[in-house]
């Protein structure tokens, strides 16, 4: 027996999201779907995180355990040949039984994309944003938001965790060509903490918020203090590693 590692991307337009659920196609079950296949009999596959419907991945982290003894590489090709076209394993490894993809996560990246004009190739893939935005103000915001902070603000009332707090090494506003998107890196990510970072963030740039009240947001420790939640469409998961944070 070993144990394989693949990284995934995927377009989640036209999914549930990530976790298998009783109504509803999702990624997982269209992974564990092929599997099955290969392997006669049933996989279980864990995931670095789950996305929620509509939500998208660049890099989302994978691991399941295999007795085929076919080269690694060979996965990569054999799933892609029956998964559907927006589901793409973009590399396998074997690693260590030890591996594990989501306790083993050090640090993730999420990153949101919206733009000022409504495009309809990127209908599903980037929220458009109709009013103007001032990024001055944004970015300041986002400077609060970097650090060990309690995101009960920035979170659903009913989380699964007791302990919500989480660690923002990095969180930045770049411009890339006729899109924005907010970049997050990250310890660990609460329920809809991003979405409504993001939903926040946005309301201080049309001035519904001052930059500094993301810092009564989180002393708050109240959900109703901070913003909106973003649609999820705009959201990605771009990035999960797992090296030692110094």
């Amino acid at each position: 027996m070993k144990r394989i590692k693949l990284t995934v991307a995927y377009d989640g337009t036209h999914y549930a999201g990530y976790q298998v659920q009783p109504n509803g196609n999702t990624i997982q079950a269209e992974v564990e779907a092929v599997l099955a296949r290969m392997h006669s009999r049933a996989v279980k596959v864990v995931a670095s995180g789950r996305t929620d419907a509509r939500v998208h991945a660049r890099g989302q982290i994978l691991h399941f355990d295999t007795h085929l003894s076919m080269p690694v590489d060979r996965f990569v090709k054999a799933l892609n040949a029956m998964l559907p076209d927006d589901i793409l394993v973009q590399a396998a490894e074997e690693v260590d039984a030890s591996f594990h993809a989501r306790y083993g996560a050090k640090r993730k990246e999420y990153r949101y994309f919206f733009r000022g004009d409504a495009d309809p190739f990127r209908r599903h893939h980037a929220v458009t944003v109709t009013y103007t935005l001032d990024h001055e103000r944004m970015r300041q915001a986002l400077r609060l938001l970097v650090g060990t902070h309690d995101f009960t603000s920035f979170s659903v009332t009913k989380a699964e965790v007791e302990d919500r707090v989480r660690t923002i090494y990095e969180a930045e506003l770049v411009e890339a060509g006729d899109e924005m998107y907010f970049r997050f890196v990250g310890s660990g990510f609460l329920y809809n903490q991003v979405r409504i970072m993001v939903g926040t963030l946005l309301e201080v740039g049309r001035g519904k918020y001052e930059p500094a009240d993301v810092s009564r947001m989180l002393a708050s420790k109240d959900r109703r203090s901070a913003g909106i939640t973003a649609p999820p469409h705009g959201l990605y998961l771009w990035n999960v590693n797992y090296e030692k944070v110094d």
